[in-house]
């Protein structure tokens, strides 16, 4: 196993927030999908894909066409996709994806979350370089598949990593700007698309004691909770091994 099963087994913050959060996000994505490639999903792939994630996580059908209808009105706003940068206490890098149609309201509460809680933004650039961007898709199981096999022949479409996780879902890591290849060979294929989406990977990390992430927990569970905010990543080690000291 490699370093993204570790990551994810090691992960324990919720990404998305409740579950009416995480219609929010795909809400929004699916709009920045249509406005992109079209509200066609056989012609627009990442379109495609979200409907997929959607379906998974037991979004209502009619919250996807909803979206998909409001991405082609004039009224619609424009959703942009921002990253925001910074390091919390103890030095633990945070990288802040969001999706904002004001920005200036986004940055100003990213800011305020930063500096309440002992942390500070910083510009871009400050700590991207500390993640590996990756896209992850997840497909079922198929009968007498071999991973080291599939693994090998995906190789050259920029997969760096198969794993089967406790539901026996097989996932499958790529680099972040093969997302298109690899989605098109699993569907030429024939496997079946649990979901598909993005993260970002430490590619390294440090541990702390239970009272330094304890201060650092209330300056992740705001960035979490923001409307704007998608996914935050830190470069927290194992959060089963906290210390004591």
């Amino acid at each position: 196993m490699g370093r993204a099963f570790e990551y994810r087994k090691a992960r324990k913050l919720k990404r998305w927030g409740n579950m009416a959060k995480t219609f929010t996000k795909l809400g929004k994505e699916i709009i920045m999908a249509v406005k992109a490639g079209g509200p066609d999903p056989h012609a627009n792939s990442k379109l495609r894909a979200l409907i997929q994630n959607a379906k998974a996580e037991n979004m209502p059908k009619e919250n996807v066409e909803r979206a998909i209808k409001k991405a082609t009105s004039k009224d619609q706003s424009d959703y942009k996709e921002v990253v925001y940068e910074g390091y919390g206490p103890n030095g633990i890098a945070i990288l802040v994806e969001t999706a904002t149609d004001n920005t200036t309201r986004t940055v100003a509460n990213v800011r305020s979350y930063f500096n309440k809680f002992g942390g500070s933004l910083g510009t871009s650039g400050s700590v991207s370089f500390m993640f590996e961007h990756k896209c992850i898709f997840k497909v079922k199981q198929k009968e007498g598949l071999d991973l080291e096999e599939l693994e090998l022949e995906m190789i050259d479409f920029g997969v760096s990593e198969i794993f089967v996780d406790d539901d026996e879902v097989i996932n499958i890591y790529g680099e972040f700007e093969n997302f298109g290849e690899i989605q098109k060979y699993l569907e030429d294929n024939g496997f079946e698309l649990v979901s598909a989406d993005f993260e970002r990977i430490p590619t390294d990390t440090k541990n702390l004691t239970k009272d330094e992430y304890a201060g650092l927990e209330k300056l992740l569970g705001k960035l979490e909770e923001d409307e704007d905010v998608t996914n935050v990543y830190h470069t927290i080690g194992n959060l089963d091994e906290l210390t004591e000291e």
